[in-house]
């Protein structure tokens, strides 16, 4: 099959979650014998079209920034890119999956389907919501509240990374197309023969700085575990918005000695082997749709504390003092988990809970129930794959 993946940022130039599933899952189904094109914002020199690692990377416009100055996604980067998503008129596909935010790529390449007459498929990361879309813009939210309800009108097959996701599609947008919940994954062989930095710490982020993602209180949190623990490190890997104010923040709290910031860094091996030369990850996000850095710390031996609110799937991840704990976005009683995980918790167990656990999101299997759902033959809604292992992960 000749198969198009549709979404403004590309990997390895933009390094989120969404990115990243499209990137590994495109370069296994190269490896089964399909033809893969990515379509998103073009973030390099040269060529509107390049090949990296099997997959055609095509830059159908150019690169705009992701965010406003605010920190908030940008409106007209998402319009720009979702009129210059109709160029797929020119392309010929089997296949056309396009990531459902932000949104109006999926009306275009609803038309191009339609025009194509090929079936749409939308991989759905997140679903907003009324709440958050008041909250994220105010009385304007109702404007998106009405785009997201359309753009889930529009896809032939939707595909969820989590059941967390699934639930909120059917009962949040009262959606009654068939979906199938397919998780993101991880390569663990390749995890494996990644060494631990040299410079060790206790506690490490890895993500985006966004507002949702509260580093805020993670910083908070360190200045308390600083009191029982003087030398405690903690490393944040990641850029965005909130940099400047998160290290105008370890200054005013006197903890520069403390936490480092890395910033973006280039190879993900790099990422791999700071986790792995850290004793926790803490990711204090409102707002995750899946949360692969929880199954990437855990294959690294890492256990991960994140917070229980209600549009964090992340939390669904964990099982309380085996890879991890669920705690409240409070920067009290994440310092008291912290200080548990540094104190109480046998490394050796929780080492090998983690690990068992990660092995069980390898990207073959999730691609074995992407390609099944591609090529027609998982038609039943919820019921991703004949992998035993992998539909007890979404239940």
């Amino acid at each position: 099959m000749k198969i198009a993946l549709v979404y403004d940022a590309i990997y390895p130039y933009i390094k989120g979650g969404g990115e990243k599933r499209f990137y590994e899952i495109g370069k296994q189904l190269v490896q089964r014998g399909h033809q893969v094109h990515l379509y998103g914002m073009k973030f390099w020199n040269g060529t509107n079209i390049i090949e990296k690692e099997g997959l055609y990377l095509h830059g159908i416009c150019r690169e705009e920034n992701l965010y406003t100055n605010g920190g908030r996604r940008s409106i007209l980067q998402a319009l720009y890119f979702g009129l210059c998503s109709l160029r797929l008129i020119k392309e010929h596909f089997d296949v056309l999956d396009c990531c459902t935010f932000p949104y109006f790529s999926l009306f275009a390449c609803k038309l191009v389907s339609i025009i194509k007459r090929k079936p749409l498929f939308a991989t759905c990361h997140e679903v907003w919501g009324k709440d958050y879309w008041f909250e994220y813009m105010g009385w304007k939210g109702f404007i998106g509240c009405i785009v997201e309800r359309f753009a889930f009108l529009l896809p032939d097959r939707i595909i969820s990374v989590s059941s967390h996701t699934t639930n909120k599609l059917k009962n949040q947008l009262n959606s009654k197309k068939t979906i199938a919940t397919i998780p993101n994954g991880i390569k663990s062989g390749m995890i494996k023969k990644v060494k631990g930095a040299k410079e060790e710490c206790e506690v490490i982020f890895t993500g985006r700085l966004l507002k949702h993602k509260n580093v805020d209180v993670l910083i908070k949190s360190i200045h308390l575990v600083k009191k029982k623990i003087p030398g405690i490190k903690c490393s944040i890997v990641g850029d965005g918005p909130e940099k400047e104010s998160l290290e105008e923040l370890t200054n005013k709290l006197q903890l520069k000695n403390n936490i480092k910031f890395y910033g973006f860094l280039e190879k993900q091996e790099d990422v791999f082997s700071l986790i792995k030369s850290s004793k926790v990850l803490v990711l204090p996000s409102t707002r995750e749709g899946f949360g692969m850095v929880v199954i990437e710390a855990n294959a690294c031996g890492v256990p991960v504390i994140t917070v229980n609110a209600k549009d964090n799937a992340a939390k669904e991840l964990i099982k309380a003092g085996e890879n991890g704990f669920v705690c409240l976005l409070d920067e009290k009683d994440i310092s008291e988990k912290i200080i548990i995980i540094l104190t109480n918790v046998p490394d050796l167990k929780i080492k090998k809970n983690c690990i068992n656990f990660a092995a069980l999101y390898e990207w073959n299997r999730i691609t074995d129930a992407i390609e099944k759902v591609y090529t027609g033959e998982r038609q039943r809604s919820d019921n991703i794959a004949e992998d035993p292992i992998i539909n007890r992960i979404v239940k």
